[in-house]
């Protein structure tokens, strides 16, 4: 007999009620876009990498799941996830996986061919990252390389063609990535070096904070290279300061390595997106655009 699907569980599986993963996402997003379009996306691009990003961000979420219900139970921040609790089964899990796969594809064809052909690379990026644990103290740069594989894909889709600058912006944003994930690993780090899981939290050890605040300058450093080449204004390099003044808030975050604080941390990073999102906007504006 089949076991009967709970709905609220299936949102629990795809983080519904914990947005910081799909905002850190789609902010990046945004930003290309709008730089893409100079200023001037259109109404359907816009709505296709929004969407795209819940669906993306949600089917990475399962896949995550999926390949640590054996460890979850292990950690005590993810020891009531629901394929851990059993409020929902593998095949429910791989189903829903498999239908916003589908669906987040089906938005990719409205775009053109080098975004399709983009996409696929990106999925197998994004399904790649959860095992990569395993192997490497270097998930963190796996993930980071998927979380940005939208920037390539929203030139790709206003543009059709792939300009060299773009590259400046998915570094900076995989540096980034590497950083707030980071922060997010030294939560369960105890946790991890008992059951043997890697990172780069377990990584760095006591280098931690120092090796996060060289990755920041690097981060900030690829942000300015990447709005001159793209002849950004004042706008951009005032956002890119603020974010600058937010990493070294987050150092002070994290300076004792208390869980609720790196946790803290790590989502305060949203602010950093939303930031250079509007700087970029804000950039357009006073353009004209």
């Amino acid at each position: 007999m089949s076991r009967a699907i709970d709905v609220k569980a299936l949102l629990a599986l795809i983080r519904f009620d914990k947005p910081i993963g799909t905002l850190l996402l789609l902010w990046p997003t945004l930003t290309a876009l709008w730089i893409a379009a100079d200023g001037v996306p259109s109404p359907k691009l816009l709505l296709i990498f929004i969407l795209g990003t819940f669906l993306m961000r949600s089917a990475g979420c399962i896949v995550n799941d999926l390949a640590d219900r054996h460890l979850d139970g292990g950690v005590k921040r993810t020891q009531g996830r629901p394929l851990v609790t059993g409020q929902v089964s593998v095949l429910q899990a791989r189903v829903l996986f498999v239908v916003l796969c589908l669906a987040a594809f089906g938005l990719v064809l409205l775009t053109n061919a080098l975004t399709v052909l983009l996409s696929v690379f990106g999925l197998l990026l994004a399904a790649t990252y959860p095992f990569m644990k395993r192997f490497t103290h270097w998930p963190q740069v796996v993930l980071g390389a998927a979380f940005s594989w939208a920037i390539p894909m929203a030139f790709a889709a206003q543009q059709a063609e792939l300009p060299s600058a773009l590259w400046l912006l998915y570094v900076a944003n995989l540096l980034w990535t590497v950083v707030y994930d980071t922060e997010y690993a030294m939560v369960d780090r105890d946790d991890d070096l008992k059951i043997g899981i890697k990172s780069t939290a377990v990584l760095f050890g006591e280098a931690d904070r120092l090796v996060i605040g060289a990755l920041q300058g690097l981060t900030v450093l690829a942000w300015l290279l990447a709005g001159q080449r793209f002849g950004l204004g004042a706008p951009w390099f005032l956002a890119v300061a603020a974010a600058a003044c937010l990493f070294a808030w987050h150092q002070v975050m994290i300076r004792e390595r208390q869980r609720e604080a790196c946790f803290r941390a790590f989502r305060h990073n949203n602010w950093v997106g939303l930031l250079l999102y509007l700087g970029a906007v804000a950039h357009f504006a006073l353009q004209g655009h």
